[in-house]
């Protein structure tokens, strides 16, 4: 290269995990070329109704899948995974790179999507370094987290090398024996980092965050005390803490039921890898497990969120086909709800013990521990990578303000850092970082059904709906543009003080005055042979007219929806020059 010549600026993009939790998903670009990092979800919030998983938008991919030469996976949780097989269904990835227990998690995935055969599952151990098209090699780096396997990467790019934590607490007793790979981290450091991008969840929390075997002692106080039922409610993808769970429940001598697709999933991947050790007979059927008296019994199961459809939940609801709560059950909470949950947490809590259950939770019972690194695990990451230029991530707006105040302590000038948000671009050089435009970003919410994306107007139209109610008005007009009988007026969550049979007269004087004003726009004379009609622009007039007259006579913003019969053929013209009209569909039905 000669020495006048410049490199092109990294772009990196991300189109997700800025300014919430959840979805994480990064683009880095150079020249031609385009690698993912982590492809993740997040969950509905109240207001999407109907809303299964909420996933960021991928215009931008979508428009440039030509440049895609592959995707590097973090870890295995569903805000890094989860949108995988969704995208998939919509654009190729030539190779996806990633830790076992998280691509085996994921192959699963694919197949139940039917996606399996649009890229190639390349599995990586710590220290591995991966090729992706001409541009970038990737090094995987272990470290520690809730979930096992977990990685951070180093990309060395042409304009230098970036440090992606990923998730990341720094636990120097991993419950697994796999400590974070620190060393690895500093000779990087030594060599020159150019930037870090560093998870910043729990940047507002001083100290370090504890380790994962600091829960140990303290649920084993819980399960020496339980006398009856024990059931243990986390994260699925939590494998440190099913396995310590696990391990208790050998100790105690007390059969395992597993409740929860996504726990059983969990489980049976992470036994075949080794990631979760325990005797063959430790777990049962739940059809076994009612027929051991209940001193010896262990439920474990997925809804630690309070999430509606998860397997606790259902049994605090008293919805759950098998499972009861009895009185003298103990139900432990081995997680702090994200946020967002606490209401649906707390609310599943008030109904377990309504129940009779003791119902063990709280952050005072150290009975779980964070997997994000808090202000001195962010420092010791700093120190060790000494970068030039810091990317604060993962987190809400106040969690990467917080995040660059620390990184400015540790003597990061405030000019080589940025907060960003989704679908800013950050073009990066040897000597400089800035943000140079914006790509498409936002949300795309995928139907309950999963066959499909929810549009911002059919969502706006469900909250309308939930909020205000819907009115359904049922008419059948005549050629001559009249009522062939009483509007039936239907009300599904309105709330009203006008009787019913007052307001259908009032709706249809005002059907008729609005034919009588406007009919002869939608319906011209005879065209020589037949009547024309348009009708389709005649139901559109209607129902806005009426739609704002409701509004404003119910006082408030209900949905509205017209059902208008029209006759079944146009009348004709006969040789003594008299209509001859065809029988309505009112009269045929009749």
């Amino acid at each position: 290269m000669a020495k006048n010549e410049t490199l092109a600026a990294l772009k990196i993009i991300p189109l997700g995990g800025l300014h919430e939790i959840g979805k994480n998903t990064c683009v880095f670009e150079y020249d031609d070329e385009i690698i993912l990092l982590d492809a993740g979800l997040a969950f509905p919030t109240d207001g999407m109704h109907g809303v299964n998983i909420v996933l960021p938008d991928m215009t931008y991919i979508r428009e440039n899948r030509h440049k895609i030469k592959g995707m590097i996976v973090t870890h295995g949780h569903e805000d890094h995974i989860g949108g995988i097989a969704f995208h998939l269904k919509q654009f190729e990835i030539p190779a996806i790179y990633g830790p076992r227990l998280a691509l085996a998690m994921l192959e699963g995935k694919l197949e139940e999507a039917g996606v399996r055969d649009r890229t190639e599952l390349k599995t990586v151990l710590p220290r591995d370094v991966v090729r992706i098209g001409k541009h970038f090699f990737v090094e995987y780096i272990r470290n520690t987290h809730s979930i096992a396997d977990s990685f951070t990467v180093a990309i060395h790019t042409p304009v230098g090398i970036l440090i992606h934590t990923g998730d990341f607490k720094i636990d120097h007793t991993p419950v697994d024996g796999e400590h974070f790979d620190l060393q690895r981290l500093a000779e990087h450091g030594e060599k020159g980092v150019l930037c870090l991008m560093s998870d910043s969840t729990n940047s507002e929390v001083p100290g370090f965050t504890p380790s994962e075997r600091s829960v140990y002692p303290n649920l084993d106080r819980v399960f020496s005390q339980a006398t009856g039922r024990l059931f243990v409610t986390t994260f699925a993808s939590s494998v440190h803490r099913i396995n310590m769970v696990l391990q208790l429940a050998q100790k105690y001598k007390r059969v395992v039921g597993v409740v929860g697709r996504s726990m059983l999933n969990l489980i049976a991947h992470a036994r075949n890898l080794g990631y979760i050790k325990c005797d063959e007979n430790l777990l049962q059927p739940l059809q076994a497990v009612r027929n051991i008296p209940e001193e010896k019994v262990l439920i474990l199961t997925t809804g630690s969120q309070g999430e509606p459809m998860s397997a606790m939940t259902r049994i605090a609801n008293q919805e759950h086909p098998h499972i009861r709560i009895r009185q003298g059950d103990t139900v432990v909470f081995s997680a702090n709800p994200i946020p967002g949950n606490t209401i649906a947490v707390v609310t599943v809590i008030d109904k377990l013990m309504m129940q009779g259950a003791n119902v063990i939770y709280g952050r005072d019972k150290g009975i779980h521990v964070s997997g994000h690194g808090c202000q001195e695990d962010q420092k010791l990451m700093i120190a060790l990578t000494k970068p030039k230029f810091f990317l604060p991530v993962h987190g809400e707006h106040r969690m990467l303000v917080k995040h660059s105040q620390t990184a400015q302590s540790m003597g990061i000038p405030a000019e080589n850092m940025v907060i960003i948000q989704n679908g800013n671009i950050v073009e990066l050089t040897e000597e400089s970082m800035r943000v140079a435009g914006k790509v498409a970003s936002g949300l795309e919410l995928v139907d309950t059904s999963g066959s499909g994306m929810v549009s911002a107007k059919v969502l706006q139209e469900r909250q309308r709906m939930a909020e205000e109610g819907i009115v359904t008005i049922a008419m059948a007009l005549d050629w001559n543009g009249k009522l062939m009988a009483k509007p039936e007026i239907h009300l599904r969550g309105v709330v009203t003080s006008i009787e019913r049979p007052l307001l259908q007269k009032w709706v249809q004087q005002r059907i008729e005055e609005i034919l009588s004003v406007r009919w002869s726009e939608f319906a011209p004379s005879f065209d020589g042979e037949n009547q024309q009609v348009d009708w389709g622009g005649l139901q559109g007039l209607l129902e806005r007219e009426l739609a704002r007259s409701l509004r404003k006579e119910l006082h408030c913003q209900p949905s509205v929806t017209l059902l208008m019969q029209i006759p079944d053929e146009p009348p004709v013209k006969v040789s003594d020059g008299r209509r001859r009209r065809t029988r309505t569909a009112a009269q045929v039905a009749s």
